[in-house]
């Protein structure tokens, strides 16, 4: 089973106490990112595979991006902060996690697709 959710991936940005007031623009981006994660229901199953599409940037060139689309992505966000991110907004506790397997590529949209391996 694998199912595609349009919605933009988000890393899980390092908060402190200060950010429970002042609204960083990273901050608030994964709130909507968390409440989009769970206004569409996504469900992860354990173990699965979860691809996490990054949208090219507008300024690339078309011929830059018809050759990097579906390429790995190298740079930031870390694959390990997309997922957590994930995880925090469908998980309360997600110590009973035991197998994933994560991928980043680019995309000309973001999105995240999710296939259960089992």
């Amino acid at each position: 089973m694998r199912k595609v959710y349009p919605i933009a991936p988000v890393s899980k940005p390092r908060m402190t106490q200060r950010d429970r007031w002042k609204g960083r623009p990273a901050v608030l981006a994964y709130h909507a990112f968390k409440d989009e994660v769970r206004a569409r229901g996504v469900n992860i199953p354990v173990p699965c595979k979860v691809v996490f599409y990054i949208a090219m940037p507008g300024s690339w060139s078309a011929k830059k991006r018809a050759a990097m689309n579906g390429q790995p992505h190298t740079q930031k966000p870390d694959v390990d902060n997309l997922c957590k991110a994930l995880m925090d907004a469908v998980f309360g506790d997600d110590s009973h996690v035991w197998s994933i397997w994560t991928e980043k590529r680019w995309s000309d949209a973001g999105r995240i697709t999710i296939e259960a391996l089992q």
